[in-house]
Formats: C-alpha cells, structure tokens, sequence
C-alpha cells in the first residue's frame, strides 16, 4: 500500500512539473503548494519522509548529477565565494540561529539549539538555480550558486553529527568538534577522487557506451555509501558522502569531455531524466509534511502559539542572516572578487540577488525528521518536536517567499546575461572557426590516403573530398548565422530553410517505414534499426541555428 501511495505522488508531482513546464513556472513552488493544499484533504494517507532514504539514494544523484555539469574550471575560478557561502556561512547560520533558538526557549538544551542550527543552516539551490536559468542569470551568479549547492549539505551534516553527538553524550571539545569536520573533508573528497579515477580508467577500456552510463550510474550512492562507513579513527569519524559524491562528479565531468560522443549524449539525458524524477518527488514530500509535523508536535507540546510564533522568528533569522553576510563578504578586499576572469568590479545587484538565494529544501527536512527518538540514556530527545517544526516552517517559509519574489527581483533589477552573450558569441565563433580549419587541414592531406587505402579512382576522391568540403563550410556557414543574425533573420536564412526542408523529408521516410511495418513487409527489430537511423540524423540537424530557432 505505501508502494502504491508513493507511485501515486510520483505520477501526480510528474504531472504537474509537465505542467509547469509546458506555461514556464517554477516547477518545485508549484509541486509544493499543492501538495500542502492536498495534505489537508481528509483521508490523505501519511506519506514518511524517510531520511535514509533522501540521504541515501536521492541526495547522492542530484549532488552528482550538478557536478557532472559543472566546470571545473569555473567552480575553481569561483572557489572563494562558494566556501564563503558554502562553508562559513553555513557554520554562521547554524550558530546565529542556535543562539536565537536559545534565546527563545531557554528550556532548550543549548546542543539541541544547534541541531536546528545545522538543521537549517544548507540552503537547497535546485530552486535557485532553476529560476535563474529560465530567467537567464549570470553565469557567474549561476555558478556560485551551483558550487554553493555542492558543498553546503556537507557542511551543514557535518555540523549535524557534531551537535547531535553533543546531544547524545558522546561529544568531545571543539577541537575534537573540528577533527570530525577535517577528517570528514579529507576522506571525502579522497573517496570521491579515488572512486572517479578508478571509474574514469574501466570506462576508458570499455568503448560500449552502454556499460559506460551503467558504470557512471552506481557511482554516487557507491561513493557515497562508502565514505559514511569508513571510520579511520572511531566511530565518531567518517567520510562526508557529499564531498565524496561531488568530487567524484567534477573529476568524471571533467573526464567526459573526452569521451565518446554517445556516451555523452546518453549521460546527458540519463541524468536529466533522474534530475526530473528525483526533484518532482521531494518537493512533493516536502509538502505532504505539513499535518504530520503539526499532529507531533501538539501531542508533545501544550501551547503551539508560542511554538508557531518561535518558528516564524526562526524562518525570519534564517532568512536575514544571509542578506548582509553576502554584502559584508562583498566589500572584504578580494573576498568575492573571483566572479569573473578579470576580476571586475561585481555590481551590487548580483549581491541582492545572491542574498535572496536562501531557499531551504529536503536535505533540511530530512535531517529534521533524522534526528532519533531517545538519547543514549533512554530519554526522550530533548526538543525534537520542536526542531521538527522549525525546520518545516524555515523549509516550507523560504520556498514559498523567496521562491516566489525571486524572479520578480532579478526582472527588476534586470540581471540578466546579456552583458555575456557578445562575449559568448566572439569565443563561440572562435571555436567554430579553429573546427572548421581543423577539418579543412585535414581534408586536404585525406585525398592521398584514399587513394592509397581504397580501391577508388581519382575523380570520386575529389568529389567526396569536394562533397565533404562543402559539408564542413555548410556547417559552419550555420552556426555563423546563428550567431550573427537577428532572430527574424535567422528564420528566413536559407540555412533554416534547408533544415526545415530537411526535417519534412525524414519525416516522410519514417511514415514510409511504419507504413511498410503495418502491411506486415518488416519486422519490428528492423524498423527499430532503421528509425534509430533516421532519429539520429534528425539530431544531427538540432546545431546551434536549430536550437536557436526552436
């Protein structure tokens, strides 16, 4: 039955991330108030929010995906403001809002403060990062926010384990406190490093793009699970999963440029398929949260009004913390100045945005739910009720409010990429330029080894040469358009009329194949085969006029 109520939420979050596709909303706002509004349906079933699970087999494919397309090169130009943002500001946040919490419930464990500290301190970029590609950020934005997202959920876990093994009794100092962190960063990252040069060199030897994605597919919850369960000194040590998944990703990213192109373009779409997945189902348990997190917490407390009241000012810290830590960080000499390749001035409108990045999400949730019913002792966690509702209210509140003005504040403030594009354009054109010389060189030294290798005459060597020829400078006549025409212009080049033209005559052929099939003159393997042909050539037309244009 719990198998079948979670299909359920699936196909209906499925349905509505189609939808939010299909009219440009943000996907994860709209799976998450309706699911809030459903959750209230009388009947709904309770649907857990397994920690493990979201820590195990969802957390690991995300971060790992994110990785594999990040750039290397970038994520390191961007390293100072994604460890000011990723790894201070997390510790920040943690302790600014367990001192808050301490202020507000006295009662309180000061342990237990920071547990919440740790619970909310990572914020979740998926929202994030998906608004500022429909609205076109930055890249430089972009890619601070996407490294900010890579490395905080360790971060903020780690801290996770330090105060709740303060709870637990069986916390040290604050040296001992930052052994663990070291030696969580350390392992993880090697794990990861170690996994992604062991993976890299088996799938190099394979050349089967098939075992190569099923290869690339086990890595993150095998690193992952790995770098957990390796405890070098004692119990208390281990590996950071996260880190572990992340550096096992930039590295097989990184790697991937020089793979086969089927291998890319099969991870690609592997990967974006579980994005997809994966996102629509924890935002939708995100929201089905709401009456459960309520019902413990009344069971366990006698006046929720001040509980509702603390968590309100919880979401409020949380939210406020970031905004003048972002601009502090701006104005420290060289503290943010790794945004762009010269080291340019950064407008202050990409810090406001940057400020009102702080959407929490599952990692939050879970690491709420995660924390255990008794002490060592036998006694009841003290305050888990109430770092549940907290991280609900923080998590929920920072989706729905900044989630919500967020696009409203980059129109506004028009952050946009267009600064980028002619740069964009003159190093596009560059590439495409040193391509098509490259071909053309090579083309011309191609001629004699045809004629020394293949039974050929001179005539058909210098028509295909000419007929090869005239397909690399066709190519490159496109791409040229693309970049140097208006939108209208492009539409009515020649070269998208050739595409057009092109495009209509496959289709003709895949109708001629599917009606031979139905008048039972082919069997399906070799329809399949021949379609897989024509599917192909048809991708190959999708270059950068046709992506433009569609």
């Amino acid at each position: 039955m719990e198998l079948l109520v979670l299909m359920g939420v699936l196909a209906g979050a499925l349905g509505l991330t189609a939808l939010a596709r299909r009219y440009n909303l943000s996907a994860p706002l709209l799976i998450v108030v309706v699911a809030l509004a459903v959750s209230f349906i009388p009947g709904v079933p309770r649907v857990e929010l397994d920690p493990e699970l979201i820590l195990t087999l969802v957390l690991p494919p995300l971060l790992y995906s994110t990785a594999l397309e990040s750039s290397f090169a970038q994520f390191r130009s961007a390293s100072r403001p994604i460890i000011a943002l990723g790894v201070v500001l997390v510790v920040v946040t943690a302790l600014g809002v367990g001192f808050v919490v301490h202020l507000l419930l006295p009662e309180l464990p000061v342990a237990s403060a920071l547990v919440l500290g740790a619970v909310v301190a990572p914020p979740d970029a998926v929202t994030a990062v998906a608004i500022g590609r429909r609205l076109g950020l930055p890249r430089r934005l972009m890619t601070v926010l996407t490294g900010e997202s890579l490395v905080n959920d360790a971060a903020a876990l780690t801290l996770y384990k330090i105060a709740l093994a303060a709870v637990l009794g069986s916390a040290g100092s604050i040296g001992h406190g930052f052994l663990i962190f070291l030696v969580a960063a350390v392992l993880g990252i090697g794990v990861g490093l170690l996994a992604g040069v062991i993976v890299g060199f088996i799938r190099r030897r394979l050349d089967d793009p098939l075992m190569e994605s099923a290869f690339g597919i086990i890595v993150p919850f095998a690193v992952y699970v790995i770098a957990e369960h390796l405890h070098p000194l004692s119990e208390d040590f281990s590996g950071s999963g996260v880190l572990a998944v992340v550096a096992a990703g930039l590295y097989l990213g990184n790697q991937s440029l020089h793979a086969g192109s089927a291998t890319r373009v099969q991870d690609s779409t592997i990967w974006a398929s579980f994005d997809v997945l994966l996102e629509t189902l924890v935002f939708a348990l995100m929201g089905l949260q709401l009456p459960f997190v309520l019902e413990d917490t009344e069971q366990a407390a006698a006046d929720n009004t001040t509980l509702v009241i603390c968590a309100l000012v919880v979401l409020a810290v949380t939210i406020l913390i970031r905004i003048p830590y972002v601009f502090l960080t701006g104005v420290v000499p060289r503290a943010m100045r790794l945004f762009d390749r010269d080291r340019m001035k950064i407008p202050w409108r990409y810090f406001t945005v940057l400020s009102w990045t702080g959407m929490r999400g599952v990692v939050t949730l879970a690491a709420a739910t995660g924390v255990p019913l008794l002490t060592r002792d036998g006694a009841p966690f003290p305050g888990r009720e109430e770092i549940q509702l907290f991280a609900f209210t923080v998590a929920i509140g920072t989706l729905l409010i900044q989630g919500l003005t967020l696009p409203v504040l980059i129109r506004k403030l028009k952050v946009n990429s267009d600064a980028e594009a002619e740069r964009d354009e003159a190093e596009e054109l560059h590439a495409r330029e040193a391509a098509m010389q490259a071909a053309l060189d090579r083309l011309n030294t191609l001629m004699p080894e045809l004629l020394s290798k293949v039974d050929i005459t001179r005539e058909r060597a210098e028509r295909l040469t000419a007929r090869l020829r005239g397909l690399v400078e066709s190519r490159y006549r496109g791409a040229l358009a693309a970049i140097s025409l208006s939108e209208e212009d492009r539409e009515a080049s020649p070269h998208a009329a050739f595409v057009q033209a092109r495009r209509e005559l496959l289709l003709a052929q895949r109708e001629a194949v599917l009606a031979c099939r139905d008048a039972g003159e082919l069997d399906d393997d070799v329809l399949r085969k021949v379609l897989r042909e024509l599917d192909l050539e048809e991708l190959a037309l999708s270059d950068t006029l046709t992506s433009r244009l569609t």
